[in-house]
């Protein structure tokens, strides 16, 4: 892959790789026929995934222990032929392993008696219509309906279903039925198109006459209810465990933008140029920021902002010209190229005195020119562009599910990470002239759960902010307390199946990368080298038994005495071959890393060997290694020397890292966070925030937040406004009326690289806390120090873990801080744990009850 897969993204291709191979077992076995489904919201990297398994069905996955099926043959299916297109680049995008030549578009010249294995073939529904060459030829038995129109066979000698049916019948093949988008083309509808349309997709999946029903069919979806409840109509089909990305691990990813800003004005009425005016002033702002940002990190490419404005289905062509003139108004430097529509007929429109082309929906992100996009409802299936960044919306407030859809393809970050400390560059805006304030909280609410009409769970870490502002630094926070903010370790969230080997490899290409380190791959196999040297030597008798095992083959012979009715099992001891070697070696080489293994068997091979002999010697290094592989002493040896050279380098070029773009600096933070334990991270400074001003209540009226002083972001008057219940208020007001007090830091809840974050164990799972506070005050000599201080309630299920997290954080780190406290409130009054106190966080970590804590004599009165 070209990329590097986010955790997620690897625990679900682990998933479909898995039911994949079963469904082919269950196939060839038994000829049983499976479906399962791979759910995940919109931006959480579909595609890429699908990459990911491709290549591992084609060519084998060592780090995932997969073995390539040489016979598989996928058809990806979908309802639009723009949008396989827009697929099939991106596979090639993000893969290095699958070839152009590989992935084949089906057009009305196809003929062949079967599809070619180790291909991806795109087929879309207009291509399997009445209408279509490609089914020319071809009548399923007992069927004789418009769908597959009876044609002299002679005009092409295989038709598509043809094709089908003879690769399904291959027992060399296995055809993998892939479902784009698989909710489309399934559901019930009186339109007699969408009924042809789901005839075809339903004939395809069960088969059809002569045509068998394809053997796996995986649905590929931002919500798969419609296919999963086609796939239990489905004769005879068993269904395999469904993959669900989890969505808050989407949002952590960074790929997707963690605020939606919402827009609407004091009162409903008719259209006028205000909030046009506000949003061109947003794309002008937010195009002056992405170049200032590009200009700070030399390497990073110039994101060019969109502007989409959303009309009705049926516009006043002069509404939009007035929109026009308004933007180009507020925005004299824009040109007149600039504008471009997506609407359905396809051809040049004027609006006002304005003479706005065509574009298709896939070609809107690269076209960089376009900077602002009139559209209707939600463009196109599939559709996203990531640098659309704000949107004016003229449609009714009936029309909120266009809305959320239309925003739903619009949350990728440009990127394809977080900017650091930046909400400006991590948002997108949204104005909505014709809402009320209720009809605004249902926008709102939908977005917060994906706005794509997934399951309706919220996303965690993603915020819908209704006429926020934006939080700059203060500038009466002096440099100091901001120096002690950077140098607050944070911490990252492990990586369930951490490779440490994989992850110094990686960590060594990027040095050397970077220029600072050169050799470094090298450096690292050299030193892994030692470590399996010494570990031959710390384990060389279990690895000497273990080499027997791989050098001899062992069984069983039956003899039989015909004439006195006798049997006998006699045991028998063979040399072992060539094959099965190279088969033992193999697996080990998987555990090891295959790139490992293979320097490791030419190191073995070349020391002090007669050229002639190199050959042998090459396939005694591979016993050595196959025989290494079968001690688990070894592997963990090896792990853990991997790890600790890791830590050593990343520890001795961090401050080499930090001066490098965000970009590169993201590249050594995921390798960070590829460990199995907790990892420290550099904290960063925020430059800007943007803030809620107001909550609405349940009548709808609009209440504004409370603002305090001297916190480390502000507006232009100094304030910040916050949110917070009676515990935390009390909290500030305490913390601030001390004599020492300089700043406070509310501590962002979601997971932003300014976000300080504490791991935890939670149901044997790690998990993120994040502090509420972070206080700052100067001592007598000048020094600037942090005091933690996190209310939390006892009552919740989380409670004890996050409470022994942040005593084991205390335990690692109380050289940094003055204080690390937990607050909790005890019938009227707040009491305090000091977890910089080792009595306290043993009893913690012993404890079976947070709340008894709180009750014991270890806490104190706040």
């Amino acid at each position: 892959m070209k990329f590097t897969l986010k955790d997620y993204q690897e625990e679900a291709v682990a998933e479909v790789l898995s039911n994949l191979h079963k469904a082919h077992k269950r196939w060839h076995d038994d000829r049983d026929i499976h479906s399962f489904s791979l759910t995940a919201t919109t931006g959480a990297g579909k595609t890429v995934m699908a990459a990911a398994v491709f290549e591992a069905l084609f060519h084998g996955d060592d780090d995932l222990n997969f073995e390539a099926d040489p016979g598989a043959v996928v058809l990806w299916f979908s309802d639009d032929p723009s949008l396989n297109e827009q697929t099939r680049f991106r596979l090639f995008e993000a893969s290095d392993r699958l070839n152009p030549s590989d992935l084949k578009v089906i057009d009305n010249s196809f003929s062949r008696e079967t599809f070619e294995a180790g291909k991806v073939y795109f087929l879309n529904t207009q291509k399997l219509g009445k209408k279509s060459l490609l089914v020319r030829g071809h009548e399923p038995e007992g069927k004789n309906d418009e769908l597959f129109p009876s044609t002299p066979p002679d005009l092409r000698a295989h038709s598509i279903w043809d094709t089908i049916q003879n690769t399904i019948e291959d027992p060399e093949l296995t055809l993998y039925l892939v479902l784009d988008e698989a909710h489309r083309g399934m559901g019930k509808t009186s339109r007699q198109a969408q009924n042809d349309k789901s005839t075809i997709v339903k004939r395809l999946i069960n088969g059809s006459g002569s045509v068998p029903a394809v053997p796996v069919v995986w649905g590929i979806s931002a919500t798969v209810e419609r296919f999963q409840k086609a796939m239990a109509e489905a004769k005879g089909r068993s269904t395999l465990p469904d993959v669900k990305v989890d969505a808050a691990k989407v949002q952590d990813s960074g790929l997707l933008k963690d605020t939606i800003n919402l827009d609407i004005p004091e009162k409903t009425g008719q259209f006028d140029t205000v909030l046009v005016r506000r949003a061109t002033d947003k794309i002008k702002a937010s195009s002056e920021a992405w170049a200032e940002y590009a200009k700070q990190q030399a390497d990073t490419e110039t994101v060019e902002p969109l502007m989409v404005l959303q009309v009705p289905n049926k516009p006043d062509s002069d509404d939009i010209g007035q929109a026009l003139d308004t933007i180009f108004q507020q925005w004299p430097d824009l040109k007149r190229d600039s504008v471009a529509h997506v609407f359905g007929d396809h051809t040049s429109q004027s609006f006002g005195g304005y003479h706005v082309p065509h574009i298709s929906p896939e070609r809107v992100q690269d076209a960089k020119g376009i900077r602002i996009l009139i559209a209707k409802d939600a463009i196109s299936t599939g559709w996203d562009c990531p640098r659309a960044e704000v949107m004016v919306s003229f449609r009714p407030a009936k029309d909120k599910t266009h809305i959320t859809q239309l925003l739903g393809r619009m949350v990728r970050t440009p990127l394809a990470r977080r900017i650091p400390g930046n909400d400006r560059l991590n948002s997108v805006d949204c104005l909505l002239p014709f809402f009320d304030k209720k009809s605004v909280e249902d926008v709102a609410q939908a977005l917060m759960t994906g706005g794509d009409g997934s399951d309706g769970s919220p996303l965690p870490g993603r915020r819908v902010l209704i006429n926020p502002e934006e939080m700059k630094p203060n500038p009466s926070v002096p440099e100091s307390v901001w120096d002690k903010l950077t140098s607050l370790p944070s911490q990252s969230l492990p990586k369930r199946n951490a490779k440490p080997v994989k992850r110094l490899t990686a960590i060594a290409h990027e040095l050397a990368a970077d220029g600072l380190l050169a050799g470094a791959g090298k450096l690292a196999h050299a030193e892994m080298h030692k470590v399996l040297d010494a570990a031959s030597a710390r384990y060389s008798a279990e690895i000497a038994t273990a080499r027997k095992a791989v050098m001899t083959v062992e069984g069983k012979s039956l003899r039989a005495d015909l004439k006195g009715k006798d049997m006998s099992f006699d045991d028998f001891c063979e040399a072992a071959d060539y094959a099965v070697i190279e088969d033992a070696y193999r697996r080990a080489s998987r555990m090891f890393s295959p790139d490992l293994s293979r320097t490791y068997a030419e190191y073995l091979a070349y020391q002090n060997t007669d050229p002639d002999l190199l050959e042998e010697a090459l396939m005694d290094a591979h016993a050595d290694i196959a025989a290494m592989g079968l001690v688990s002493d070894v592997q963990e040896y090896l792990d853990a020397e991997a790890d600790k050279m890791a830590k050593r380098w990343l520890n001795s070029y961090r401050i080499d890292i930090k001066n490098l773009s965000d970009e590169r600096q993201e590249a050594y933070r995921q390798l960070k966070e590829m460990s199995k334990e907790p990892e420290d991270l550099d904290l960063v400074k925020p430059h800007s925030w943007m803030e809620a001003t107001a909550v609405m209540e349940a009548d709808e009226t609009v209440t504004p937040l409370p603002t305090y002083k001297q916190h480390m972001l502000c507006n232009d008057k100094g304030e910040f406004p916050a949110d917070m219940n009676d515990w935390e208020k009390e909290v500030v007001d305490t913390e601030t009326k001390r004599s020492d007090f300089r700043a406070w830091y509310r501590n962002p809840s979601r997971p932003t690289q300014d976000s300080l974050g504490i791991s935890h164990i939670e149901s044997s799972e790690y998990k993120i806390m994040r502090p509420d506070f972070i206080f700052f005050s100067e001592k007598n000599d000048g020094e600037v120090v942090a005091d933690i201080v996190d209310p939390h309630g006892t009552h919740f299920s989380d409670a004890l873990p996050k409470l022994q997290g942040l005593a084991r954080y205390a335990e690692e780190h109380s050289r940094v801080y003055r204080r690390i406290e937990s607050i909790a409130k005890v019938r009227d009054t707040l009491r305090v744990l000091d977890l910089t106190d080792p009595a306290v966080r043993k009893a913690v970590n012993e404890s079976e009850d947070a709340k008894s804590l709180f009750e014991s004599a270890l806490a104190i009165n706040y």
